[in-house]
């Protein structure tokens, strides 16, 4: 097992139909029209050397290594910016050539230090690789880049090269190796779309600098790697590569943190990762990646990560080591104890979007087969089962329609409830780069996104609506099309039921749903949502995308089913360019809904009460399945409080942080009697727990995940799990313990299941993925290649379903008391709960929640930027630091909830979606206040977590 090498074709492919053939160096190749002479060189396996090309950037003609000669023509022009053409004879190695481009190298090694053999690019260095592919022996100009020397006189700086910039966490930049080749400045512009990069300086004092700062930790830098990933020499380093050296194998894996999905290359030296690299072929990242899936890996070898399996028979014991034989027994001792006890409903289980499909499928196979009821549940749940109910009413399937390649053919898209740039970055990057090429955006959001203004790019209508009036707002905008005759009805015609149709249009085209008559109330002037429905409804093609600010309200699914109206009467579906687009949040949300992860479905959607779907999977189990459909994570929590609940196995979930009303949940956990936690860490809902077993990390397991695109992706093992098992392997021994005949041997076989007994993923096997790469489901014998795009010739269910979207004001309400609305959301340096993120060189962007307040709210309360502040509610208060900014309307705040310190989550209610109870995290009323410090809720559960967390025989363990 090696190195997987890429080949750098030197510029991008062109994207048109039509073929040319031309001669290289004897040989007749064809390529699309538009291919430059470098790229058909590369295709044909003629290496053309090159410094400044690289085929993840536009081309730029700068370093003239690449130069050739073309019959007919005079000059040596640059390969990378000449169009190749039909009949063109090219020339790519001659005597001319040779002299010129050595020429070139001696100009360059004569401004660069020549310590190859102590630099940490040495094996990886493109300009050592050129000044050998030219054949340079000699230069005439002098060594080792004099004319890099910048330390001046005045400075007091006595050194002979110009110091390092080491303020980044996870690179370093060395000015005196720079080549002035501009990769890394296109990429920051081009593919990331931050522009924080630029050359400045003449001559020999060019230099890359991050915009007007000094260092690049003060400037825009986002660190998403793409400037480390394009430079062609020692400039910028992966800090990890000069501590630990050139990696000898890797392989291809996918990221586990958002639901972007982004393939990776893991870099190892051994059992050591040095670095991961974005996967070129990576279909849904196309070889870009953020700061977290980049350089937060960290946590996967972090101190604090829990690697022998624990028990305590009560939550005030200190913790006590044990192995995992008697760690699994005891677990499914006590529960078979509580089911007796209690009955076969007492105890259930909770699944993980962050574990692979095929380990979530045996953690509710295990509830059905193993504890007889449907007591299984899902993160998934409290953030996208709205898209699940809403999406299934209306197309006949729980998911996105599109691929993330689709958003290149789009003419006007809409992002509502989303802030991509920070909680999708890789996609808000191909978001951006399709904006600045022409595309329109509405945004709809109460919070001044980075999308609404940024560097060349600016939304054509920003629609600040008050929160909790999501369906407000979009039934006006249907109001709208409707009423001024701007629907497609064509398409509703043909591809939609029509006597619906008719009755929703009745519906809108009331004057109660006018953008004048909801405009009191959802704060969003009538003129603005006019011009955005104009806009989208004859723009072209109109793409909706979406996030948990759609469906975490108390009409999330209402919302959902409302996107999807607007969609339809506007004839965007079925095409590249269109659609309805959940952006999940978690790496495999997705894949966790997918396998059946809720109480009333088994994998595939089908619900418990189908018949025909029971009868597939108690004949392959040899178990009856419960036709009831279980119990809801709140419901678990409130049958625990009435005593009817007892037991809960939960697998990479922490509940206690990332679920509502944190007081609550605190009390269901407390009121069990045997909480079993799977994670890395003993995390904030381990300080309830009875049993801790270690979980592992993407790094060390086999599986896939299904990212927002329904795209089902390989993740590869590269090490040893370090707690001795993958975390579908602790699960099945469990199951073994309970005295279940288990015996897989590999994810694959795991899989094969899955296939055999889920319709949307028959097609799909190991195999198959490592020739393809990935594939979108539905994959089987109806789409055997899967499907990009959903609902092309129809929609799933038959004829599209319009829906009547009332909107119905959240019980939630502002008063005296509480004047303020909080909604909440993530920031790009963290991530969910902050687990995995704070355990990394992260938190240098983020080291804490900040509550984010306008400054007239602030001003009424005599608050100051970064004072302590009191944030109260109907359910708890909390304390924070705050910022003052215009990123939010005057009567909202906004925070993030990535730190247990903060808890915003002891701030939100109970109410939820009316349809999944997914909570309703993004309207609460508060007040905020003065403050000097944390609360006394905070300092009790500080004390109570501290307390929790000791190990016997150990150190206190700390968080």
């Amino acid at each position: 097992m090696g190195l997987i090498h890429e080949i750098d074709f030197g510029t991008p492919a062109a994207l048109s139909d039509k073929t040319i053939t031309l001669t290289i160096d004897g040989r007749e190749i064809t390529v699309p029209e538009g291919t430059s002479v470098m790229r058909a060189s590369m295709e044909a396996g003629i290496q053309v050397p090159k410094l400044c090309a690289t085929d993840m950037v536009d081309a730029f003609g700068s370093c003239r290594l690449c130069l050739v000669e073309v019959e007919g023509r005079n000059g040596t022009p640059a390969s990378c910016t000449t169009p190749a053409a039909e009949g063109m004879v090219v020339h790519t190695q001659t005597e001319r050539l040779k002299t010129i481009r050595k020429g070139v190298m001696e100009l360059y090694i004569s401004d660069h230090p020549l310590d190859c053999l102590t630099c940490a690019a040495n094996g990886d260095c493109e300009l050592q690789d050129m000044a050998g592919a030219v054949g340079l022996r000699d230069v005439r100009y002098g060594y080792e880049g004099d004319n890099h020397v910048r330390a001046k006189q005045d400075s007091g700086i006595n050194a002979k090269w110009m110091p390092k910039d080491e303020s980044n966490p996870y690179f370093t930049y060395d000015p005196a190796k720079c080549i002035v080749c501009s990769r890394c400045v296109r990429a920051c512009q081009e593919v990331q779309g931050t522009f924080a990069l630029t050359i400045e300086g003449r001559g020999f004092d060019s230099r890359v600098s991050p915009s007007a700062h000094e260092l690049f930790i003060d400037s825009e830098c986002v660190s998403c790697g793409a400037c480390v990933q394009a430079c062609p020499t020692a400039t910028l380093t992966e800090k990890s590569v000069i501590a630990i050296g050139q990696p000898e194998h890797s392989a291809v894996t996918t990221c586990a943190y958002c639901g972007v999905g982004c393939s990776f290359k893991a870099e190892m030296r051994g059992e050591e990762l040095i670095r991961m690299v974005p996967w070129k072929e990576g279909q849904a990242n196309r070889g870009h990646s953020c700061v977290k899936g980049r350089f937060a890996y960290g946590y996967s070898t972090h101190k604090d990560r829990i690697l022998n399996p624990m028990i305590r028979e009560k939550i005030t014991d200190p913790w006590r080591e044990v192995s995992w034989e008697e760690a699994l027994n005891y677990t499914a001792s006590e529960f078979r104890r509580l089911q007796y006890q209690y009955g076969r409903a007492s105890v259930g289980g909770i699944t993980s979007s962050r574990c692979t499909n095929e380990e979530t499928f045996l953690m509710q196979k295990l509830i059905r087969a193993g504890f007889g009821n449907n007591n299984v549940d899902t993160c998934a749940r409290v953030c996208h089962s709205p898209t699940g109910y809403g999406l299934g009413q209306a197309f006949g399937t729980s998911a996105g329609t599109q691929n993330f390649d689709s958003v290149e053919h789009s003419d006007v898209v809409v992002v509502i409830g989303a802030n991509p740039t920070d909680g999708h970055p890789v996609f808000g990057s191909r978001l951006k780069k399709r904006l600045r090429q022409g595309a329109q955006l509405i945004v709809i959001d109460p919070r001044r996104t980075d999308l609404v203004k940024s560097p060349h790019i600016k939304a054509a209508h920003h629609l600040a609506l008050k929160p909790g009036t999501n369906v407000a707002v979009m039934t006006a905008l249907a109001h709208v099309i409707v009423t001024e005759g701007l629907q497609d009805e064509g398409f509703i015609r043909d591809r939609c039921d029509w006597s619906e149709f008719e009755d929703w249009a009745e519906f809108v085209s009331e004057e109660r749903h006018s953008p004048e008559a909801t405009e009191d109330y959802t704060g969003v002037p009538a003129d603005e949502i006019r011009r955005a429905a104009r806009l989208f409804a004859t723009g072209g093609n109109g793409a909706i995308y979406y996030g948990l600010g759609v469906t975490e309200h108390s009409q999330g699914s209402t919302t959902v089913m409302a996107i999807a109206n607007l969609a339809m009467v506007t004839g965007n579906i079925g095409r590249p360019g269109v659609g309805v687009n959940p952006l999940r949040g978690q790496n495999n949300v997705q894949g966790s809904c997918d396998m059946g992860s809720f109480p009333h479905e088994l994998p595939g959607y089908r619900h418990v009460s189908d018949e025909a779907a029971r009868d597939v999977f108690e004949k392959m189990w040899g178990v009856t399945i419960s036709s009831e459909p279980g119990l809801r994570i709140p419901n678990m929590l409130d049958a625990a409080v009435e005593g009817s609940f007892k037991g809960l196995y939960i697998q990479g979930e922490d509940i206690l942080q990332s679920d509502p009303d944190t007081k609550h949940v605190a009390a269901g956990l407390a009121a069990m009697e045997c909480v079993v936690v799977q994670d890395l860490f003993l995390n904030e809902t381990a300080n309830y727990a009875h049993v801790f077993l270690p979980g592992s990390t993407f790094l060390e397991k086999d599986g896939t995940f299904t990212n927002a695109e329904r795209r089902i992706n390989r993740v590869r093992k590269v090490m040893t799990p370090k707690n001795g098992y993958a975390d579908w392997e602790v699960t099945q021994n469990l199951a073994r313990a309970m005295g279940l005949d288990w015996e897989y041997t590999h994810p694959s076989e795991i899989m094969d299941e899955i296939a055999i007994t889920t319709p949307s993923f028959a097609g799909v096997n190991y195999p198959y993925l490592d020739q393809v790469g990935s594939v979108q489901w539905p994959c089987n014998e109806h789409f055997p290649v899967g499907s990009p795009i959903m609902h092309v010739d129809g929609f799933v269910r038959g004829k599209g379903k319009f829906i009547r979207t009332e909107y119905v004001a959240t019980d939630e309400r502002t008063g005296p008391r509480f004047p303020l609305l909080l909604t909440t959301g993530r920031i790009l340096s963290q991530y969910n709960v902050g687990a995995q993120t704070r355990r990394t060189d992260n938190v240098v962007w983020h080291p804490e929640d900040k509550l984010e307040i306008h400054p007239h709210d602030a001003e009424q309360r005599g608050i100051h930027d970064n004072d302590w502040v009191k944030l109260s509610s109907r359910s708890g208060d909390t304390t924070l630091r705050a910022t003052i900014t215009t990123r939010v309307s005057p009567g909202v705040v906004y925070t993030t909830f990535h730190h247990p310190t903060t808890q915003a989550n002891v701030i939100t209610t109970d109410y939820s979606d009316w349809a999944t109870n997914c909570p309703e995290y993004k309207v609460t009323a508060v007040q905020i206040s003065p403050s000097n410090g944390p609360s006394d809720w905070q300092v009790e559960y500080d004390e109570q977590a501290r307390r929790s967390r000791r190990i016997a025989g150990h150190l206190e363990a700390a968080e």
